[in-house]
Parts: C-alpha cells; structure tokens; sequence
C-alpha cells in the first residue's frame, strides 16, 4: 500500500525533525520553509522542496504545520484559505489553547479541518520511544484517518474534540516540567554556592526528585479528584514555618529568592484559611483568581 503523501511547512529544528522523519517512514513530503536554504539537508533525503508555501499545500495530503507562534501560522496561511480548503491542516506550532480555538474556527469558516497537536518531546527524541504528540479537533474521523502517517513522528494521543485541549494538555505538561527545572536550577544555585560541583551533587538530586514525584503526581491527583488534602506527612502549617528557612538560606548563600518567594504568600494563605493540616496537593485549589 503506497504512503500517504505530507507537506511540512516550517524546518527550524522541530519542523527538520519532523520532515525527517516522515521522509524515512517512506513518505513522499514536500518541504517549504521561508529561508529555502533550510531544505537543503531534506531534499538531501529525498524530501520535495516547495518554491511556496501553496506549492507545498497543494503536493497532496495532510499539511503538517510547525512555526515560531500562531501568530506565524495565521499570518503565513490566510492568504493561502483557498488552497488549504477540503485539506486536512494539523497544526504542531506551540500555542494556547484559545489560539488553537481560533485557528479551528478561522479553518471551519473555509472548509478546512482542522487538528492542533502538541509535541512533547525535543527535537532529537522524534520517532523515538518515549516522544509522544497530543492532538485534538472537531474532526475525530480525520484524526483517525491519518493516524498511521502521524505515527511515522511520535506515539499519537487523541485528548477530544475541543481544539483546545491539546494546547491545554500540552501547556499543563510544560508546566510540570518548567516548575521542576525552577526547583533544579536553584537547587543547583544553592550546592554551588559552597563551591560544590554539579556534576558531584547530581545523583543526590536526581534520585531524590524521582523518588518524591513518584509518589507525589498520583497522590496528588487522587487527592484532587477526591477533595481529600489531609496527610499525615507533611502538611501545610508545617511547610509554612519552614519555609523561610528556604528563603534565609538562599539570602545566606548569596542567592536570590525570587523564584521562592510567592510560595510563602501561598502558604500563609492555605493556613489563614484553615488548610493548614492539608498536603500539596491543597494548593491546586487556591491557585483559581478570583
């Protein structure tokens, strides 16, 4: 059964990853990106190269799109509406959940279908084990339909119909990640500040961090779910009059605090409002504005 043929619009490193790897699925891409030196290195690997971005749309098949922002896609593909009609666009641009929302229903009001996806993986982990792309949209169906060409890039994870939810999935994993890079770098500040070589206080680091979210994601997220914080661990009153050791510390060391210093607030005001006795877990609920 021959392969399905893509387009992939935008070769910054992502975008290279991508093409690459659908090039070596044996798909037949085409490849476009503003700077045309940029398809050198695909054609190179048997990827047809595009003079425009509407050469590209019209190869044939799904347009796989990876830019800087929304901004770029919205920019890039208005005026190309009418070729994009009766295609299939799965856009992989990191965004917003509301952008993504706009980009479906701009894609709606001209007869395109749209999926959003988010790619959770770098670069070099692109057709690997482990690299996974969440993708959402109104139209399951073509999801479906192009699934096997979309698993030629990652492990596929279907999260709805709301276009949303994939940006949303995808923000709320960054989330996760970038919070745990914050606690590294400081903590990595900190052993460092006594002359302390990282490499030295890696392990320490890396097998404390494993084993305290193995426990912590799926306690937390029974505890959520359930509306039940109280542990018997370490609650919130307790964290509350340690935490300024963090911050005292930090000062002591020569560090700064900014990165520390809004959990205090956060802690007073779990304790000030009678959650003292609960876990972590807890300040998910206060993180709501008002």
């Amino acid at each position: 059964m021959p392969h399905t043929p893509v387009s992939v619009l935008g070769l910054g490193l992502m975008g290279t990853a991508l093409a690459s790897a659908l090039i070596k699925a044996g798909h037949p891409t085409t490849v476009w990106n503003r700077t045309e030196s940029k398809t050198g290195p695909l054609v190179a690997q048997g990827a047809v190269p595009a003079a425009t971005a509407r050469d590209a749309i019209t190869a044939g098949g799904p347009v796989i799109v990876c830019l800087t922002t929304n901004d770029n896609v919205r920019a890039l593909l208005a005026p190309e509406a009418e070729a994009l009609a009766g295609r299939t666009l799965v856009n992989l641009t990191n965004g917003t959940p509301g952008q993504a929302r706009e980009l479906a229903d701009w894609a709606a009001a001209h007869g395109i279908t749209y999926l959003d996806g988010g790619i959770m993986a770098v670069p070099q982990m692109i057709a690997t084990p482990g690299a996974y792309i969440l993708y959402s949209g109104a139209d399951e169906a073509a999801f479906e339909a192009h699934r096997p060409t979309l698993a030629a890039l990652a492990d596929t994870k279907w999260v709805g119909k709301d276009p949303g939810l994939a940006a949303l999935y995808d923000i709320s994993l960054l989330t996760g990640m970038n919070g745990m890079a914050l606690g590294v770098a400081q903590a990595f500040a900190l052993i460092g500040s006594a002359g302390i070589p990282a490499r030295d206080f890696a392990p320490l680091l890396r097998d404390w961090v494993v084993a305290m979210t193995d426990g912590l994601v799926p306690g937390a997220a029974e505890a959520i779910d359930t509306d039940r914080h109280v542990t018997d661990v370490s609650n919130l009153a307790m964290n509350r009059e340690a935490h300024p050791n963090f911050l005292r510390t930090y000062a002591d060391q020569g560090l700064r605090t900014d990165l520390f210093e809004p959990l205090q607030d956060l802690l007073d005001r779990a304790v000030a409002e009678g959650h003292g006795a609960d876990g972590f877990s807890r300040l998910s609920t206060l993180l709501k504005q008002d």
